[in-house]
């Protein structure tokens, strides 16, 4: 087999070009692109920079194994690196390698989802201030996941139905949501002072946009449209990354992650909260407010009720809500 360096050949730079391109043409996303980039990149300098047409099953293999064994990564991390090398086979170098799909798949642990209660859902959102209890207060009103909630744009929330259309989800799938009646002028007054910052970004010859898939070529001046734009848009304009088009982008999700979780310490929770936990507890006090699963399914957008199932083992109270022995033997003190 024909040892070829990716570094040495002179096409060494095409073949992540390659990867790049045939992502962009699947309209994955940017975080997939740059994932799928890295994973690529480590595989071929983990044996030498020999170019991935000279590996074989035994080379990515031995690359999970490594990852799994002297990096330690989470299973779901080395699934998704297992997925980039697929991708790199079967998408840009065109070759079926049957042995990728029966190379084992990592199990992931199953563990149960962080919920918070009642008095913690206030206990955060009080030590949140501005467009960070916004979104927060969303994130717990409507059950929408981080990015879902942060890509929103202006024409996807319907006032006076109440409810908020979150596009290509999880799944690539469309669902819609409620509009919690409570943040209804909340959002309003926001987007009154985010119209007026992209009124400022207009005169000063900004104010275009990211459209996704074809959009910006099918309506060009759609880029610049009040409703196209982020519902919670970034402090400061930044330089697309695939475009190199400087323009305002939506609030970053570190950003939040990092709000939550000062709220969470200062509200001196010792449950490991995050933006996402959120929607675990929407979805847990929906069903302990008698709900139906499949209703609460179709508000998660899970494409299996097994899913959702998960919730059912942390309703109401720990030990799947039953009452211990001990508390009933001891029921007039202890």
């Amino acid at each position: 087999m024909q040892n070829t360096s990716v570094s040495n050949s002179e096409n060494s730079p095409k073949l992540l070009d390659q990867v790049r391109a045939k992502i962009r043409l699947k309209h994955y996303s940017i975080r997939t692109e740059q994932a799928y980039t890295d994973w690529i990149k480590r595989y071929i300098l983990h044996f030498g920079k020999r170019h991935p047409r000279d590996l074989g099953a035994s080379e990515v293999e031995q690359f999970l194994t490594h990852l799994a064994v002297n990096g330690k990564v989470a299973a779901s991390t080395q699934n998704q690196a297992k997925a980039a090398l697929l991708f790199l086979y079967r998408e840009v170098l065109a070759i079926e390698l049957p042995w990728l799909d029966n190379v084992e798949q990592a199990k992931a642990p199953k563990r149960l989802p962080v919920v918070l209660n009642r008095d913690e859902i206030q206990a955060i959102l009080s030590r949140l201030s501005g467009t960070n209890r916004l979104i927060a207060s969303l994130l717990y009103g409507t059950g929408m996941r981080i990015m879902e909630c942060l890509r929103l744009r202006v024409q996807d929330v319907d006032f006076t139905r109440r409810e908020i259309l979150i596009r290509d989800g999880k799944g690539a799938k469309d669902r819609v949501t409620m509009l919690p009646g409570l943040l209804a002028p909340v959002l309003q007054a926001h987007l009154d002072k985010t119209q007026g910052l992209h009124k400022e970004d207009l005169a000063q010859g900004f104010g275009a946009v990211y459209l996704p898939f074809a959009l910006e070529r099918k309506y060009p001046n759609a880029a610049r449209d009040w409703i196209w734009q982020y519902v919670f848009p970034a402090a400061k304009l930044s330089t697309d990354p695939r475009s190199g088009v400087v323009r305002r982008h939506h609030i970053q999700e570190q950003s939040m992650q990092r709000a939550v979780k000062q709220a969470v310490r200062a509200a001196g929770l010792s449950k490991a909260a995050t933006p996402h936990t959120f929607r675990h507890s929407f979805a847990t006090h929906l069903l302990e407010s008698g709900y139906d699963i499949r209703t609460v399914q179709d508000l998660l957008g899970h494409a299996d009720v097994s899913t959702t199932m998960i919730y059912t083992n942390v309703l109401n109270k720990g030990g799947k809500g039953v009452t211990s022995p001990l508390d009933q033997v001891f029921s007039g003190g202890y």
